[in-house]
């Protein structure tokens, strides 16, 4: 048998088998950011995979930074998400929500005020699923009683996300969203308690990791990593030594796991990362049944998180267990209908529409 198959233990869950559903934005949901019942026939569907980690899901709406993507910030969201955290348990599953704030990777189209980031550093690149096609502005640098205010932000949406009936959360501390934004150092170039040294950096996402642990506890916690800082424009000088130190905090708080996303190469640095967290350590991007097993069996990671093959996938676990060929992922069906006003600024449904490249309806 597989060693994908093999029980795991997670902080405070085991899990029956090693296959983590990887969080993927599909924008889904409806135009006041609420999730709906594609969103849960999606995740039962998927029930049998050892955890589901969700799509990203903004902590408050000057978070947001694509079309129809959930919040978690008020009643009508925390009961729609309760639904699916229903659907998903009554098949037996274990669900976490990803929490989520973009920082500079936003526009006033969706938040009707400028992007905020750790520093007024301008993104390379277009916003995402918006025609006509429209260039990052330059953020805003946050003040420090701002900074405490997204921490809060993220205690509350814990308590929501308990309130919708998680099983835990996640942190989304990669692709270069805000908490990566502040840690890398390319993106913060403050000089205050916020910035200026490594240390610095890692003050607010560790104070958002203890916000959620205050809420959670530490057996219900995860953190979303990129090491290879290769989304949006990141870069820091000395990656290895930065989420080293990431990962040493994090360990010391004794949260439940690392998904690392990191497609394997020989300059990856995940194994070395691996050996400083003493929680489950998931690897993410690219595998296949074959390298997820290798991976396990080298000790580089301790489960492996696939996206793109479960979009197309929904029964991966049983094909996999039963060596079934498997659908190919198909580009177009990986978001949902995404027509979008330019000036219109988020939550109003639009009036009149221009429309993304990515028009998918399928109930992948």
């Amino acid at each position: 048998m597989s060693n994908l198959f093999d029980p795991i233990k997670v902080g405070d869950l085991t899990l029956r088998n090693r296959i983590i559903l990887a969080p993927l934005t599909r924008c889904r949901a409806n135009y006041e950011r609420v999730p709906n019942e594609l969103m849960a026939e999606y995740y039962s569907k998927r029930s049998q995979f050892g955890l589901l980690i969700t799509e990203a899901t903004s902590v408050e709406l000057q978070g947001v930074g694509y079309p129809r993507t959930p919040g978690i910030w008020n009643d009508e969201q925390v009961n729609a998400w309760s639904k699916i955290t229903d659907a998903v348990h009554n098949k037996g599953g274990i669900i976490f929500l990803q929490l989520w704030h973009v920082g500079r990777i936003s526009d006033s189209v969706y938040t009707n005020s400028s992007p905020v980031a750790p520093s007024a550093v301008k993104p390379n690149g277009r916003i995402s699923l918006i025609r006509p096609e429209k260039y990052f502005d330059t953020p805003r640098e946050l003040k420090q009683t701002e900074i405490k205010d997204i921490v809060k932000a993220f205690h509350k949406a814990a308590q929501n996300a308990k309130k919708a009936g998680f099983d835990g959360v996640e942190i989304h501390g990669a692709n270069g969203y805000l908490l990566d934004q502040f840690l890398q150092s390319s993106t913060n170039l403050r000089n205050d308690e916020y910035g200026g040294t490594l240390s610095k950096r890692l003050k607010f996402p560790l104070e958002v990791t203890d916000a959620v642990i205050d809420v959670w506890g530490s057996g219900r916690v995860g953190y979303h990593i990129a090491p290879r800082c290769d989304a949006h424009d990141m870069k820091d000088e000395n990656p290895l030594e930065t989420f080293s130190a990431l990962l040493s905090e994090l360990s010391k708080r004794k949260i439940a796991f690392i998904c690392a996303r990191e497609h394997q190469a020989q300059d990856s640095i995940g194994s070395k990362l691996r050996k400083l967290f003493d929680g489950v350590y998931i690897a993410n991007e690219g595998f296949t049944k074959e390298s997820a097993e290798k991976i396990i069996l080298d000790g580089h990671a301790d489960a492996v998180a696939f996206g793109k093959l479960s979009i197309s996938n929904p029964d991966l676990v049983k094909k996999f267990a039963e060596n079934l060929p498997l659908e190919l992922p198909n580009p177009k069906t990986f978001y949902g209908e995404t027509k979008y006003l330019f000036n219109q600024a988020e939550p109003m449904p639009p009036q009149g529409f221009y429309e993304s490249d990515h028009l998918g309806y399928t109930t992948y």
